[in-house]
């Protein structure tokens, strides 16, 4: 059914505009509560298929990437269709509207995206007045809610801690764990600071920050990571790896968009990216050992896909490509076949 709608209006409409309308109806199924609770009844992974990641319980090790939900307005609602978890953004320090459009292509022959969005959103300041309004309903308690920051586009990369750190003091108490994003291609500048020189002060900046924010409302440290880009070699992947280990960080997301494409301007995500994934995964794995937690992102489609990503050592694992051509019932097959797996190894141990 999914697919004869997208085919017949979806793939019609501007990809970015098919996003809007698509969202929107998630957003008011979850509006009503009796109507949420019987479609996540309906949609929600088997309780065998929870993990616990950071101390806290995830339904299901497969969540949603950062880019879905840039402003935080829908995180129940993509909890009510199957996703484990939920991470928002990039969020920015100040509120920016993004690349001029069109900025977002379907490439249907590879069941791809590519896009330039330019980390449009309302800001942290916005963002952290929503989150915190959700944070005071029971049910936005128990919501799993990674944020993801990254650098507003007018700061200058010698302020770019500084940007960072202003985010995390406004997010760090109303998150499950925080991503600093130093790897969109749609930033210009930005993912120089993937080098170990100009990546150590801003991590240093918004551990700083985040510590200090989630001191002052009495809540443990959150839980810091870095996304990095598929893109690195691999000696840049094993330095921020060092970095990581150096710095104690929590772990590592990976990946993000490739720029390694003769499709125009932009990051391409999904199936063209799960190769490149899966290596930098298996190699951050190897040398951070087996507490680090590591998030494995790009190009999953299928529940294969994601079994694979866990194979080579992902601990948790997110789509958003594959979300637009699979439908709202995906998240929910994707987390019902990782729960089967669950199940199965719990019965030969």
């Amino acid at each position: 059914m999914y697919r004869l709608l997208f085919d017949v209006v979806f793939r019609r409409m501007d990809p970015e505009r098919a996003h809007e309308v698509a969202f929107g109806l998630i957003r008011g199924v979850s509006r009503v509560p009796l109507l949420r609770d019987v479609v996540e009844g309906v949609l929600k992974p088997p309780a065998v298929g929870g993990v616990r990641v950071f101390g806290r319980g995830f339904a299901s090790p497969f969540g949603v990437a950062a880019g879905f939900d840039k402003d935080a307005r829908g995180i129940a609602g993509l909890t009510m269709l199957g996703f484990g978890f939920v991470e928002v953004g990039t969020v920015t320090a100040q509120g920016q509207p993004g690349n001029e459009q069109p900025r977002l292509w379907r490439v249907l022959d590879q069941r791809a995206l590519r896009n330039r969005m330019g980390f449009n959103n309302e800001g942290s300041a916005a963002v952290a007045e929503r989150l915190r309004a959700l944070r005071a309903t029971r049910h936005g308690r128990r919501l799993v809610i990674g944020v993801n920051i990254g650098k507003t586009k007018v700061t200058p990369p010698e302020r770019a801690a500084d940007d960072y750190a202003t985010s995390a003091a406004r997010l760090a108490p109303f998150a499950d764990y925080l991503v600093v994003n130093v790897s969109s291609p749609n930033t210009p500048g930005l993912r120089d600071l993937q080098s170990v020189e100009a990546l150590r002060p801003i991590l240093q900046a918004t551990r700083v920050a985040a510590d200090e924010a989630t001191t002052v409302v009495g809540r443990p440290p959150v839980p810091l990571l870095v996304k990095i880009a598929p893109d690195l070699t691999d000696e840049d992947v094993d330095a921020v790896a060092e970095l990581a280990a150096e710095l104690g960080l929590d772990g590592v997301v990976a990946v993000n968009t490739t720029i390694a494409h003769d499709l125009g301007p932009g990051g391409l995500s999904g199936p063209p990216v799960l190769e490149r994934g899966l290596d930098v995964v298996a190699r951050l794995r190897n040398r951070l050992g087996p507490d680090a937690v590591i998030i494995g992102v790009g190009g999953i489609s299928t529940a294969a896909d994601a079994r694979e990503y866990l194979a080579v050592g992902a601990t948790l694992v997110q789509g958003y490509t594959g979300f637009i051509y699979g439908g709202p019932l995906w998240a929910s097959r994707i987390g019902r076949a990782l729960a089967r797996d669950a199940a199965a190894r719990e019965q030969v141990a």
